[in-house]
């Protein structure tokens, strides 16, 4: 865990997730944002979930990262408990490999919004998260060119690398 202010929290439904998690959690570190990482279930702990959705704003978390598989209830029933950003992150199953998480998350109610990667795509959700804090922090948005700029070098020395 990134001993910064906790700008992002990272939740999951079960430990079992957090390889999904993975890739946020890396890039997190290399950006060098505070985070939190916790387990929060909407189903075997609902009301510590409330609790803790509840509270993130007062913690000083400005966007949350919530990853759940099979029904994939905790992205949607965090938002629906607090205003900041949510990301949800399909986690893929033995069973439907992620499909049924991603058609959970992606179809929240009118009001209720979360914006939803791809399945198991945590890094994309890093990243949305920073970009949402570039809005207001130059230091992120200076690095996320950064970030940019080496992810289109790479594209072009694999390019070279097939000729």
């Amino acid at each position: 865990m990134n001993m910064n202010t906790p700008l992002i929290s990272i939740v999951m439904g079960s430990s079992s997730d957090k390889a999904a998690l993975q890739g946020a959690i890396d890039l997190l570190d290399e950006f060098e944002i505070g985070y939190e990482l916790q387990v929060q279930s909407a189903h075997r702990t609902p009301e510590a979930m409330m609790e803790y959705a509840k509270a993130a704003l007062t913690r000083g978390v400005k966007i949350i990262i919530a990853a759940a598989g099979g029904a994939a209830h905790l992205p949607g029933m965090i938002a629906s408990l607090t205003t900041l950003p949510v990301i949800g992150v399909p986690v893929p199953l033995k069973n439907l490999s992620g499909l049924d998480s991603l058609l959970s998350i992606a179809q929240m109610p009118a009001g209720v919004p979360v914006a939803t990667v791809g399945i198991a795509n945590s890094k994309n959700a890093a990243l949305l998260a920073l970009r949402i804090l570039a809005t207001h922090d130059s230091k992120i948005e200076e690095k996320l060119v950064r970030f940019q700029a080496n992810q289109k070098d790479l594209a072009q020395k694999q390019n070279q690398e097939l000729s």
